[in-house]
């Protein structure tokens, strides 16, 4: 088996080896993958974190040795800034939230040769309590972010890459499509008994899973429709205010995290001073 990581800041995931094909999923920096197949200088991955198939161009990607990709099942350190200046010694890389550092030290982490510098906010998931409150906040920061058929950053996302996202730095693997994020966690009986963090999963005429939105506090949800925002939820669906109608019909929601009486928000590792820290927390909120 071969193995490799995204090496560009985005790199998009197509359903055939060719640039004209629909871009299914997308490749942050840093995502370490398998390489199932090859057709010119096109690679058939699958996603390490997902599962997820597709192909990338080989020129987007760099190989990792299989101690490498092991590593990466262990822990992984992401970005937690909305954009942020990778620093290399001769080029500058800008990376969205959710990208991999890999080796990060800190204030270093490298990738295929490659030494760079990053001083933004990162979280490292799986070293510390995470429960409904981080995946409330976390999801606010992509308020506002465009609606991308396939995409995973706030340049451009979709329901089920915006849910997979925002679960990802609490180290909770969600995977890829919202019809098959639906099987995972447990039923909530009644839409009374939600909590925050929540998944609600809507369907169309015919039954199918067509989308996933975050519960937020006081019946309202966050997803990324047309962008990611908030509107009313009840047992009918999302309530559209602006267009006065319900957009999406509730099937089901399911819970993914545990029952809490009382939750720590963690805390964001960063190596920025505390004048830095307290501009980043006025930004996010």
């Amino acid at each position: 088996m071969q193995y490799a990581a995204c090496q560009v800041s985005i790199a998009p995931m197509r359903a055939h080896p060719s640039d004209k094909s629909e871009m299914v999923s997308q490749l942050l920096f840093g995502e370490a993958v398998e390489i199932q197949d090859s057709k010119d200088t096109w690679r058939m991955i699958s996603c390490s974190w997902d599962g997820y198939a597709g192909w990338v161009d080989s020129k987007q990607l760099t190989p990792l040795s299989e101690e490498e990709f092991m590593a990466y099942q262990r822990q992984q350190t992401l970005s937690l800034s909305l954009v942020e200046g990778l620093m290399a010694s001769d080029h500058f890389l800008p990376l969205t939230m959710g990208a991999v550092l890999p080796r990060y030290d800190g204030l270093r982490c490298s990738l295929g040769g490659q030494s760079y510098q990053f001083s933004g906010p990162v979280v490292t998931p799986g070293t510390q309590k995470m429960g409904a409150s981080w995946i409330v906040k976390i999801a606010r920061r992509y308020l506002n972010a465009p609606y991308l058929w396939g995409g995973r950053s706030p340049f451009g996302i979709d329901c089920s890459g915006f849910t997979q996202m925002v679960f990802k730095t609490a180290g909770i693997r969600l995977f890829r499509d919202a019809n098959q994020q639906v099987i995972q966690g447990r039923a909530i009986d009644f839409a009374e008994q939600c909590h925050s963090g929540d998944l609600a999963f809507f369907d169309n005429g015919k039954g199918h899973i067509t989308h996933v939105g975050i519960i937020l506090p006081e019946c309202h949800i966050i997803h990324a429709s047309g962008k990611v925002r908030i509107d009313k939820l009840d047992h009918f669906g999302i309530f559209n205010s602006e267009q006065n109608r319900y957009t999406h019909q509730l099937r089901i929601i399911k819970r993914l995290l545990p029952d809490e009486s009382e939750e720590i928000p963690p805390r964001e590792e960063t190596d920025r001073n505390e004048v830095e820290s307290t501009t980043q927390s006025v930004l996010f909120g």
